[in-house]
């Protein structure tokens, strides 16, 4: 359990590796209109400026690894537009049909985009295997320096997506965004898959290419793996982990007026977080002095640990 002088945020983001608030701006400061703007506005017009040069660059280069390395970039638009309205309708507010809100939105967007990753892959693996299965690799084309080339802008310019997405993923926390980031970085695999079944294929090995668009598939299949878990672990009311867990409990057990904190729950609700809490508090206390505690530990929670949405807290008389 943690020292009751240690801060909450830190250790959160010690213990659990997959939260996304990590070094995160305060939400005072953060203008999440003008970032998903912008996120989207990147991801749309990056992956149809790309889709369209690789496509030119594999029908010219006759390379069938980089046509589908180009079907791939072309997906991620999609998958943007999926991302910005699952963002969009999470950030709606409670109202009478939704009185605990939307973000479940967030988690509808990424299992969509991640049966989109998946659907990718197959296909993208099963002409790649056809080709294989097929023989006579002599006869296949041999692609041309212009596929080459078009593997290493695209492994550059897809990374560097990656990691604008991640980075404003984080700090908005929102899940969708970093599914489409993750859907970046499986296009600089697919790339780098490309890049090396080309240079084999230039070298005198044709089958490279097809074998390319193979391993292609298996990273991106990978990637739609891990999407689809997580979007359906948050929409199952899982809970946030042991070490989450303890570290909330610490830092509530060591507020003025706890004397014991007796069950404490935890639920994941799209990006953000429920907390059902019973403590331990003088009995003798009156009513209204008790109801103070609770309210200003209420406070103090959602204060501390952005990712909460609501802490429902429930007083115990201490046992004497």
């Amino acid at each position: 359990m943690l020292p009751a002088a240690a801060e909450p945020e830190d250790y959160f983001m010690t213990a659990n590796k997959e939260n996304l608030t990590e070094n995160v701006p305060l939400k005072s400061e953060i203008n999440e209109a003008s970032i998903i703007r912008r996120i989207s506005l990147v991801g749309i017009i990056g992956n149809v400026a790309l889709s369209a040069f690789k496509l030119f660059a594999g029908i010219a280069g006759k390379s069938g690894a980089m046509v589908s390395d180009a079907v791939h970039s072309l997906s991620d638009v999609f998958a943007t537009f999926i991302a910005l309205l699952g963002v969009r309708l999470s950030k709606k507010e409670a109202d009478r049909r939704h009185p605990y809100g939307h973000e479940r939105f967030e988690c509808v967007a990424s299992l969509l985009l991640g049966v989109i990753l998946l659907a990718t892959g197959l296909g993208i693996g099963k002409a790649g295997l056809e080709k294989i299965l097929a023989g006579g690799y002599e006869t296949l084309a041999v692609p041309s320096m212009i596929a080459l080339a078009a593997a290493i802008i695209s492994i550059v310019s897809k990374d560097a997506m990656y990691w604008y997405t991640r980075h404003y993923a984080k700090i908005l926390n929102s899940p969708a965004f970093m599914a489409d980031a993750w859907h970046h970085r499986s296009d600089a695999f697919s790339s780098v898959g490309s890049l090396i079944g080309i240079a084999g294929a230039i070298l005198g090995f044709p089958i490279m290419d097809s074998i390319a668009s193979v391993v292609i598939c298996l990273f991106i299949l990978k990637v739609s793996y891990d999407i689809l878990k997580d979007a359906i672990v948050k929409m199952l009311d899982t809970s946030c982990g042991e070490d989450y867990e303890k570290a909330l409990t610490a830092y509530v057990a060591a507020q003025d007026d706890v004397v014991q904190v007796d069950v404490l729950h935890s639920r994941m609700f799209g990006n953000r977080t429920y907390i059902d809490m019973e403590l331990q508090v003088d009995g003798d206390l009156p009513l209204r002095e008790a109801h103070a505690i609770a309210e200003r530990i209420h406070d103090s929670v959602e204060a501390h640990f952005s990712d909460i949405k609501h802490i429902t807290i429930h007083l115990n008389p201490a046992i004497q």
